[in-house]
């Protein structure tokens, strides 16, 4: 039901339309032009809002267990985030890709189905670079892969099976397992194409380079568990709260990490020659003096400061001074 409009707004209105303030077909029009809404029968949205941000969380999860792996695989600073999702049919996906391009045909059993998941040329080649020694750099006009090449990235494909398994495990117990991999697209059909697809994008840095991967999941595969992203979107809104059980729980697990403790004594700088010539019972003065407490670094950082001595047997320091500098920003 619209608003309702009080005595003075009804009079304010009449004054209006008789001083000619307001014209009636004006708003006529106006009026029937917001009822109108575009709606394209060929490309037809059948995912939700909700649904959508759904998968938004989902393959926010998903970016941070690739950026995990590529950093750990690449040994070098990798960023994935995602960069866009939308709806369009399979048709349009197909048609927007590179020839040859990288693609992994995954099923996601229980679901039936495939989806696909194409990795750029640029990003393709900038790990294959790297793995093979060079520095992450990609090429400059696109190519087919050799038989080496497809052998890497189809194990690198492989590997996001178990990613995409622990982004989907809030939602559903998901088992990715890769099909096949495939160079061409116009030879990739796995639904009709018309039908309708969600397509998300995330943009991958590797070093200073920059490249795409797109997942492709058709509506029909998704279908039987639309339910279950909408209400994964609904409980993710809510805020979490920790209750005081879990808290002891991770201090108590937190309490068991072992740590790296090291009783810095103290450096030296001797030439090459010097250290050629080293002989039993020379000596080496250390930067430190004897007077001067000796640092103790719990992993990257300094925590305590200490005096060395004997504990029965055994040599010793004993902490003198806590370095509480930092806070929690030194771990």
């Amino acid at each position: 039901m619209g608003d309702v409009l009080s005595q003075n707004e009804i009079d304010a209105l009449l004054s209006a339309l008789s001083d000619g303030q307001v014209d009636v077909e004006e708003m006529m029009t106006t009026k029937s032009q917001t009822r109108i809404r575009v709606y394209d029968f060929k490309r037809p949205n059948k995912f939700s809002t909700d649904q959508i941000r759904s998968l938004q969380n989902i393959h926010e999860n998903f970016c941070r267990g690739l950026t995990t792996y590529f950093s750990g695989n690449l040994h070098t600073i990798s960023e994935c985030s995602v960069l866009s999702i939308e709806q369009i049919t399979y048709d349009e996906f197909i048609r927007s890709l590179p020839n040859p391009t990288v693609l992994g045909l995954y099923s996601m059993n229980p679901l039936e189905g495939t989806i696909l998941i194409e990795v750029s040329p640029s990003l393709t080649f900038t790990v294959v670079d790297r793995l093979l020694g060079g520095q992450g750099e990609g090429i400059e006009k696109n190519r087919d892969l050799t038989e080496i090449e497809k052998t890497i990235i189809e194990n690198r494909l492989s590997s996001m099976t178990y990613i995409t398994e622990e982004a989907w495990a809030e939602v559903y117990e998901l088992k990715p397992t890769l099909v096949s991999m495939e160079t061409n697209p116009q030879f990739t059909q796995i639904v009709a194409p018309n039908e309708m697809v969600v397509l998300i994008t995330i943009e991958v840095r590797v070093g200073q380079e920059v490249g795409m991967i797109n997942i492709c999941m058709p509506y029909l595969v998704l279908e039987p568990i639309l339910d279950k992203l909408s209400t994964f979107f609904l409980f993710s809104t809510q805020a979490k709260v920790t209750s005081p059980e879990q808290v002891d729980a991770i201090r108590r697990k937190i309490e068991w990490a072992k740590v790296d403790m090291v009783a810095f004594l103290g450096h030296s700088e001797i030439l090459v020659r010097d250290l050629l010539d080293l002989t039993k019972g020379d000596v080496i003065p250390l930067h430190q003096s004897v007077n001067d407490p000796l640092p103790i670094f719990v992993g990257e950082f300094m925590k305590f400061k200490s005096v060395p001595g004997l504990h029965g047997e055994h040599l010793a320091v004993q902490v003198t001074e806590i370095i509480k500098e930092g806070g929690e920003e030194d771990g």
